[in-house]
């Protein structure tokens, strides 16, 4: 998981999605082919790891763009008024739900945010002289709505507010590289609070050996590496070329996650 910590978070930091859409699957999906003795507990315990991991590696990808003086926080600010409170929420509704409507809920997801990145290109290019200071675009309210629903998919099932902040902001003619370290401030500030949240229930219910300790202690150093490599590779890649590549992983994800979760209903 060392390198894999790695790749995944540097992937993230380049494209603003959350990591935490790649790890929750990786926790499902190919934990269990490793034995029995891999598989975590629970889809929630899944998604709150993935989460917690997620958490270090956009720490350690918001300094790499504080120091590259990249992210807007007024812009980001506003964001996170939203999708903070509403990230928790969706944190304490996901400790109520069954593992296979979480699996589910995620598959739905990234479907849909797997079509919008393959078929529903941007038609509103970036401004190459956008002042970050003085001629920041108005946000409308679809903007906002949008925010949050990503917020509370995220705290319920790991995934969405990345995704929906990185989209809307290039949408409004933000370049890219702006969008990004902006997403990544959202993001990061969003998801510490949805973690504190999930991480509280789970020691609640089973202790602190509740958390896969054996497991995070190598995600975050490689997530921490990672956040540090993405904003150095901004660039270097498209935004079109790495939704492409997403959007076509995105569909797999989706397909398997959905079998996992009509197995999970079959044996309800």
């Amino acid at each position: 998981m060392f390198p894999v910590s790695i790749c995944v978070a540097t992937c993230a930091m380049l494209s603003g999605i959350g990591g935490a859409a790649l790890f929750t699957p990786i926790f499902v999906l190919l934990f269990p082919l490793l034995g029995p003795e891999y598989v975590l507990a629970s889809t929630f315990a899944a998604v709150s790891t993935a989460l917690l991991t997620q958490t270090f590696g956009f720490m350690s990808g918001f300094v790499g763009y504080y120091r590259r003086r990249m992210i807007d926080f007024d812009l980001a600010v506003r964001f996170i008024k939203i999708s903070a409170p509403v990230a928790v929420l969706g944190a304490l509704v996901a400790h109520r739900v069954h593992d296979a409507i979480l699996i589910a809920a995620y598959a739905l997801l990234v479907l849909v945010l797997a079509i919008g990145m393959l078929f529903l290109r941007r038609r509103q290019p970036s401004r190459p002289n956008y002042d970050f200071m003085n001629k920041r675009p108005e946000i409308p309210t679809r903007d906002f709505v949008l925010t949050g629903a990503g917020a509370f998919l995220t705290g319920m099932v790991s995934v969405g507010i990345g995704e929906v902040i990185i989209s809307r902001l290039t949408k409004r003619g933000i370049p890219v590289g702006t969008a990004a370290a902006t997403s990544v401030a959202i993001v990061m500030v969003t998801i510490l609070l949805a973690t504190t949240t999930l991480v509280s229930q789970l020691i609640r219910d089973g202790g602190i050996g509740a958390v896969p300790w054996n497991l995070i202690c190598y995600e975050i150093p490689g997530v921490l590496i990672g956040g540090q490599i993405g904003p150095r590779l901004q660039g270097l890649v498209s935004q079109r070329t790495m939704e492409r590549a997403i959007g076509m992983l995105f569909v797999l994800l989706a397909v398997a996650m959905m079998s996992v979760a009509m197995k999970k209903f079959g044996a309800v």
